[in-house]
């Protein structure tokens, strides 16, 4: 998942690769595409157009796809150049000006205009605005106290210029990369031309009628709403769960202008479908699974640079601790060490992702390409997990079924004879993955603890945050990390991952101590470096989640003579527009 997801990630989550089948192109010759004013990419089919995040559909590639068509407020980076990690050139505004002891940020528009040549004004900030504050139930980035709860004032004062006040001092670094990263401004001339938004009623109503077009991915190339964006590209073709293409948009005012004429993203059924495409040079822009990694040199000597893509994330195992049936089993602290503790972090990530994989110890990336796992609190130790349990009343039977022998030791609400027998729901199209649960399963299962591994294409969709007394609470664990499970925005802060309540909380961990700590990184001074440590210190212990190998978010492949490519962001963007031929 992806923030923004995400997963990415935040996600969220980010998951890009694909679904769909496909095939054909044109074949490489000295890393130069046939087409040298375009390029096609492999990913996902995006499945949201509307740039306001909606639950169940905040995968990387919605994200990839939003801002080629609707520039946020703000982009960010992540190379320390700029002030809060703004990048100057890509932003529709200039960095805030912060007053009021912190509490007030004046943000003025730079000069821009939409598509059909009107310009992007705070009309179309305060329509985004009066949209979100209406309909924050259905918005994935929202989360009770955060924005636009946190504001105690938000003022528009001309054309150009606007400000919020919030109800307390925030950490303005947190504020923002982790708030004002959530604006993107909104064509009121286009979507709400009689400005029935202004109203609560009236911004119910047009939100529904946006969120229904988003729905109905057959018309996205023809329904009138998506014609007018502001980013560098306009969407020509659009086949549902198949080609998307994007046209440069000439139209677009912006300092980085579209190099190509079109991009053309891609799905495959999986890696194996991509990577066939892939060596028969028949795609500029592709990824090479884990599992076939070695043939980096076959891939060179056809004329393709292949790079890693680090990403400023985190790869996790979510648990349901709402599951009527299992979640009291989650609940407890020792059965979570002792689970983590049959995870061998960094034997999986060496020999299942062939070294694009690092552990994750906590809930803080380290910097994007670092692999050193010594600082993960729960090493693999089958030994102490075996301990753990046993401990704590249970009676491990190896190869067998594990049971709860003495319920007063098992935990509250564990009953005598209860198994450890999970489900988990996980992602198809992954080879890597699969081949994972399955080195899991097997070292579960030797300290008697059963895992059933069930692959569906969308896990996120059939794992939703749920009320025990729900149908679709029935889930135990689910993975979505095959391309890391939550990408960050600059500032990663937890509170909408393992806050109580929190949008992306998806197995609804709760924990006084967590919230507190993820208050502090909100309200820190400085660049809240040491609220931050000791939020991840915590949760890294408390186990809110099970740590898995992080993935890089893919390891590209793309022609040697497509330039712009690199850096790869690793907050999980493409700026297709950047790219050219050489």
């Amino acid at each position: 998942m992806k923030s923004r997801v995400v997963l990415a990630a935040a996600g969220a989550v980010a998951l890009v690769s694909g679904l769909g089948a496909c095939g054909g192109g044109d074949t490489a010759k000295n890393g130069q595409g046939a087409n040298k004013d375009s390029a096609t990419v492999a990913l996902r089919t995006p499945n949201w157009i509307l740039p306001i995040s909606a639950p169940g559909f905040t995968q990387g590639e919605n994200a990839i796809f939003g801002q080629a068509l609707y520039k946020s407020l703000y982009s960010y980076k992540l190379d320390g150049t700029a002030e809060f990690n703004i990048d100057p050139q890509r932003s529709l505004a200039e960095p805030p000006k912060v007053s009021d002891g912190g509490k007030t940020l004046t943000i003025t528009l730079k000069d821009a205009k939409w598509s059909d040549g009107t310009p992007l004004t705070t009309k179309d900030i305060q329509f985004w605005y009066d949209l979100v504050s209406n309909n924050k139930d259905k918005w994935a980035s929202y989360r009770e106290g955060s924005l636009p709860d946190n504001l105690a004032k938000w003022t528009v004062t001309d054309g150009k210029t606007f400000s919020l006040t919030t109800t307390k001092a925030y950490n303005t670094a947190w504020f923002v990369d982790n708030q004002l990263n959530r604006i993107t401004p909104l064509p009121r001339h286009a979507w709400d031309a009689d400005g029935q938004a202004a109203q609560p009623d009236g911004a119910k109503k047009v939100f529904a009628t946006l969120t229904a077009a988003s729905k109905d991915p057959k018309t996205y190339d023809s329904n009138p709403l998506w014609k007018v964006n502001s980013g560098p590209w306009k969407l020509e073709k659009y086949v549902p769960n198949g080609e998307v293409t994007l046209a440069r948009q000439d139209a677009y005012t912006g300092a980085d202008k579209a190099k190509l004429s079109k991009i053309v993203l891609r799905p495959f059924t999986g890696d194996d479908a991509e990577f066939n495409v892939l060596r028969a040079g028949q795609i500029d822009y592709g990824y090479v699974p884990a599992a076939n990694v070695s043939q980096k040199s076959y891939l060179e000597s056809k004329g393709y640079k292949v790079a890693p893509w680090y990403g400023w994330s985190i790869t996790y195992l979510q648990l349901n601790y709402n599951n009527p049936k299992t979640g009291v089993l989650f609940k407890q602290p020792y059965l979570r060490q002792a689970m983590q503790m049959l995870i061998d972090q960094p034997s999986i990530s060496k020999a299942i992702w062939s070294d694009t994989a690092a552990p994750t110890c906590g809930p803080v990336p380290p910097k994007p390409g670092t692999t050193d796992s010594t600082g993960c609190v729960y090493k693999f130790d089958p030994a102490a997990a075996k301990q753990l349990l046993e401990s704590h009343g249970w009676k491990v039977t190896p190869d067998g079924q594990t049971t709860c022998q003495t319920a007063a030791q098992c935990g509250t609400g564990v009953a005598a004879g209860q198994p450890l027998t999970f489900t988990v729901t996980s992602q198809t199209g992954f080879a890597a993955t699969t081949k994972m649960f399955a080195e899991i399963k097997s070292q579960m299962a030797k300290l008697g603890i059963t895992l059933t591994i069930k692959e569906v294409p969308d896990s996120v969709a059939v794992t939703p945050a749920c009320k025990p007394s729900e149908a679709s609470c029935s889930w135990d664990m689910s993975f979505f990390g095959s391309q890391g499970s939550w990408y960050y925005p600059a500032f990663a802060s937890g509170e909408r991952l393992f806050a109580t309540g929190a949008p992306v909380n998806l197995g609804s961990y709760s924990n006084p101590e967590a919230d507190r700590l993820i208050d502090a990184t909100q309200f820190a001074t400085g660049d809240g470096a040491s609220s931050l440590k000791e939020y991840n210190d915590f949760l890294a212990k408390d186990l809110p989640v099970l740590w898995m190998p992080n993935p890089v978010y893919q390891t590209s492949a793309y022609r040697s003579g497509l330039q712009g490519v690199e850096p790869q962001d690793p907050m999980n963007y493409m700026y297709f527009q950047d790219w050219s031929w050489k």
